[in-house]
């Protein structure tokens, strides 16, 4: 494509997504020179096998690692709209809010989760794969069209998206070598201490899944997903 990638908004479901999903993307977009937004949809406050742990004190827990983290591979500015974990519906409200972020970074590239159901993405849980369809619906149309969302104009202007990755491990379209990046992603994940018992385990297992991931192309680590250019 001509148009150079200069915004990125990555939208997931909860905090740590993005480090898993698209880490390694997210810090060569950054040190290409790209600005990158994260928007967190969810507070996480369910993500926690402690009996001790209470769902307002994961919730601040969870968002000062998601800061660390993004802060670790240069994100500009995570955004958290502040959704219940795992109680994500595809209603007005969360379409609003997402559109309306849309508008306000005005992203060249989106990148997401998967709106279908497939059990090599964390499970497919059900807030990933509700956050990805909401997402695409927000880009093409509601984001693009200034009838939609009255309410949000004139602060918040239409705008059009120029392309979107979906991660997806099975068959993608993208795969991207993440080789010379690999270990900042580990330590942007290593922010998110309150999830991992054991992080070595964490560290092999997601060094295993890039390594596979990019033997097709001949890479040492890669990130993979399905990518979508809309029209102009």
């Amino acid at each position: 494509m001509a148009e150079k990638i200069e915004r990125v908004l990555v939208v997931t479901a909860h905090p740590d997504d993005s480090e898993f999903g698209a880490g390694g993307t997210i810090a060569k977009l950054v040190k290409d020179g790209c600005e990158v937004t994260y928007v967190i949809v969810t507070n996480g406050n369910k993500g926690s096998g402690d009996r001790t742990m209470t769902s307002e004190r994961l919730a601040r827990l969870r968002e000062e690692e998601q800061r660390n983290a993004a802060r670790t591979l240069g994100v500009a500015r995570v955004e958290f709209l502040g959704y219940p974990d795992c109680e994500v519906e595809d209603t007005r409200d969360l379409r609003r809010d997402v559109t309306r972020e849309i508008r306000r970074w005005r992203p060249d590239l989106v990148i997401t989760m998967n709106p279908h159901r497939t059990y090599n993405l964390g499970g497919s849980h059900r807030d990933h794969r509700t956050v990805a369809g909401v997402t695409l619906d927000c880009v093409y149309p509601l984001s693009r069209d200034h009838l939609s969302f009255p309410e949000l104009m004139p602060e918040f202007e239409p705008h059009k998206t120029l392309e979107i990755y979906l991660m997806q491990w099975d068959n993608p379209q993208l795969v991207v070598d993440i080789t010379d990046v690999m270990d900042l992603k580990i330590r942007a994940l290593a922010c998110h201490a309150s999830q991992f018992g054991d992080f070595a385990g964490v560290d092999k297992r997601i060094r295993e899944r890039a390594a596979e991931l990019g033997k097709p192309k001949g890479f040492a680590y890669a990130e993979t997903f399905d990518r979508i250019v809309l029209a102009r």
